[in-house]
């Protein structure tokens, strides 16, 4: 705890001698003070200043400050937080909160920290990777929300709250043309069509040429190409009782994501195919992929939902969310970045889900109120798969597996939470979910190879392992407000992330189920603003207990048909972690016109135990390693400064840049029985810098800018992916390189 203090004191003292801070994420003021906005964060209507937890919140302008305009965006803008785009895809998003998150797109792993679109769940980490179009805003709720989100939340939670169609007409358009041919047109109309209902209607459309190229073939990777469509639906047939129907439909139908090779390749024999260097040189944004091997990946996702909240008295809402999603991906991955035919996949996923959730809200003005609910969701997932490896038994020998499994998942949670004013300046808050899950699995995995010990036949195949698991989830927090620009809290909190079933099983044993984790975190704050609100300030420090922790191992066995060696990739509770930090999040507003800001976040997480026993020359312990996606350090420093034109308008100089220090990019980041990093396994520290230059109309309709990403053409690593035991194969991914979007936009 020494070392985060000293961090703590390390960052203040950098940012005091910038002279000015602010915090990005709160707007909705003038420009003489720091603004205020409302959130959700516990399931009613807040101040972000009251929520005695730590909560970041983006409406529309704080989201052009940070320059976001998909999810991925917000990276850097919150302290702690390590977000991106998942390794070999174009649709899955890798979500680390303080140090918890889930990596792995595979379809049977659950995600860490959840994902909420006006307050509905989605269940798998493919498919928010999502552009961000007629935001109202957006809500990162750091640490375990397992209380009042339930299962997957131990890191956090995520919330996206669209702009829902009011009384007043309103349009929007905006056009950009940027950088390898980026091309988008975003827009939104909505209005009363009638004294009692509203409607409205968003839409994108995406692409961009990709920015790595195959030095042979001229080939394209890394490109976008997406469309988006939203309808919404307002009903108030009476003061009481209001409808919200919306339903959204997305395609994606990118090329692939490739990354480069940074270990030597060779076949499942140990004979060398392809000698990297270590470290592997430079990367270039060039790379070879397999001839043949299709350059797609596709995504359709949609869902239907109805949010009714029925007033029935002046003090209790009930609030019904009603949800149906369904998730299709066809992709093809060349997980070896390279000619071979080593680790080249195809996984098409079908899932679905059904939700079903209800809220009571109490509150009667008086010392007490009370968010009480149900929830049920029904969860079906089936995959086809094909590994294509002919290169990887050498001489000449064909391979191909195949792989088709099928999971349901069953989850019901029943949830209280109660805050009580014990006095005037402290109130009392608690809270108890408990969860039930279920989960079936059936699968087969088949061999086809020229070589007759391999087989034809399916070589391994179980089906319905049912497995159940149950978790009460408690939160306890105390603050007091001094005043109506200082409070102090302290909260306790648990979550939990589910158990399940490996979707690698490829081996007698590796199917066991592997059971949740667990989390334990006890958090203290301070939030305040002064100087006539010109000033806020937000300190958070925590301390969390991190048990039974899920991780994918790479190894090899022998196996038992063949006698030959046979990749191994198994899921484990490892053991036990220990994350503790701090996080510092400030503005200040030194004269008008001049916006300063920073969100600083120093981590310390390390294994308590981690058990693994090919790690003989350690005692059977992989203690020593550092865990993944956590960095020491993130940061953000960014500054605007707005010209008053007069009758021309205004205009805006905005920058930022954002910092995070060395971090592992998966958790075998050492070779077996070594201490040795593996360079490729691993992203150094770098500064990523923004930039932009906006002109705005006096009457603030119309706007034209130039943006900057990563202006300093940063090369840095985003993931990787470390499968050693299929060939020596371990890939890097890596950022966008430099890239400026002309972007005009019309509002109404």
């Amino acid at each position: 705890m020494k070392t985060i203090w000293k961090s703590v004191l390390l960052a203040g003292a950098a940012w005091t001698a910038m002279s000015g801070v602010s915090v990005a994420q709160e707007s909705g003021a003038d420009d003489t003070t720091v603004g205020e906005i409302v959130v959700t964060a516990r399931r009613t209507e807040e101040r972000l200043q009251d929520v005695p937890a730590a909560v970041t919140a983006f409406d529309e302008k704080a989201l052009e400050r940070v320059q976001a305009t998909d999810v991925t965006g917000l990276t850097g803008s919150v302290p702690n937080l390590v977000l991106g785009q998942g390794r070999g895809s174009s649709n899955a998003t890798n979500i680390f909160i303080r140090g918890i998150g889930q990596p792995d797109a595979l379809q049977t792993f659950d995600p860490a920290v959840g994902v909420y679109v006006d307050d509905v769940y989605y269940s798998r980490i493919r498919g928010t990777q999502f552009d961000l179009f007629d935001i109202e805003r957006i809500e990162v709720l750091r640490g375990p929300q397992g209380t009042l989100y339930g299962k997957n939340t131990i890191g956090g939670a995520l919330k996206v709250v669209t702009r829902r169609p009011g009384d007043e007409y309103r349009a929007n358009v905006a056009l950009a043309y940027g950088s390898y041919n980026q091309t988008e047109a975003r827009g939104s109309i909505s209005g009363p069509i009638s004294d009692t209902v509203s409607v409205g209607v968003s839409g994108l459309v995406a692409r961009r040429d990709g920015y790595v190229t195959d030095p042979v073939t001229k080939a394209e990777y890394n490109d976008k190409d997406t469309m988006a469509i939203r309808g919404q639906l307002s009903w108030t047939p009476t003061d009481t009782v209001r409808v919200d129907l919306s339903a959204d439909y997305s395609r994606d139908d990118a090329a692939m994501t490739v990354g480069q090779p940074t270990s030597t390749l060779s076949t499942l024999f140990g004979v060398p195919l392809i000698v990297v260097t270590n470290p592997p040189a430079t990367y270039d944004f060039k790379t070879r992929t397999t001839p043949g091997l299709p350059n797609s990946t596709k995504l359709t996702h949609y869902g239907y939902a109805a949010n009714i909240s029925w007033e029935l008295s002046d003090s209790l809402t009930l609030k019904s969310i009603t949800a149906y999603r369904n998730l299709e991906t066809d992709d093809y991955i060349d997980i070896d970045a390279t000619h071979l035919e080593l680790g080249d996949v195809f996984v098409g996923v079908d899932q679905d889900q059904t939700s079903q959730e209800f809220q009571l809200a109490y509150d009667a003005g008086g010392p007490l109120s009370v968010v009480a609910g149900l929830f049920w969701m029904q969860e079906n997932i089936t995959s086809h798969q094909e590994a294509f490896a002919d290169d990887l038994l050498g001489g000449g020998i064909t391979f191909r597996r195949t792989v088709d499994d099928d999971l349901e998942t069953t989850s019901k949670a029943l949830y209280v939470n109660a805050t009580y004013a014990l006095t005037d300046t402290v109130n009392l808050s608690g809270g108890l979910r408990y969860t039930e899950e279920e989960k079936t699995y059936s699968r087969t995995t088949s061999t086809f190879s020229s070589n007759a010990l391999f087989g034809a036949n399916p070589a391994f195949a179980f089906s319905g392992l049912n497995e159940s698991w149950d978790n009460v989830s408690p939160m306890v927090s105390l603050d007091w407000k001094p005043s109506d620009t200082i409070m102090a809290y302290v909260r306790y909190s648990k979550g939990f992330k589910s158990g399940g079933f490996n979707g690698r099983a490829n081996n007698p044993g590796e199917q066991a189920p592997y059971n949740p984790e667990e989390v334990t975190s006890l958090e203290a704050g301070v939030k305040s603003t002064f100087l006539e609100r010109r000033v806020l300030a937000n300190f958070t420090v925590f301390h969390n207990d991190y048990e039974d922790f899920q991780a994918r191992v790479s190894g090899t066995v022998t196996d038992p048909g063949t006698g030959l060696p046979s990749p191994e990739l198994t899921v484990i509770n490892a053991g036990a972690m220990v994350i503790e930090g701090a996080e510092l999040e400030l503005i200040v507003v030194p004269v008008s016109g001049l916006r300063l800001d920073a969100q600083i976040g120093v981590l310390d997480a390390r294994y308590d135990d981690f058990d693994d026993v090919r790690f003989v020359a350690t005692g059977g312990s992989r203690a020593f390693q550092e865990p993944a996606f956590a960095p020491r350090w993130t940061a953000r420093y960014g500054a605007q400064y707005e010209w008053n034109l007069g009758d021309t308008g205004y205009l805006t100089l905005g920058g930022q840049t954002r910092y995070r220090s060395e971090m592992a990019l998966a958790i075998d980041n050492t070779p077996t029985n070594s201490k040795v990093r593996l360079p490729g396994m691993w992203d150094d520290n770098h500064w990523i810098m923004d930039a932009r230059l906006v002109w705005e109309s006096v009457d603030r309709r119309f706007t034209a800018g130039v943006y900057g990403q990563n202006v300093g053409d940063e090369l840095y690593k985003t993931d990787a992916q470390e499968f050693s035991s299929v060939g020596g194969i371990r890939t890097a991914y890596y950022g966008a390189p430099r890239t400026w979007t002309f972007r005009l936009t019309a509002k109404y």
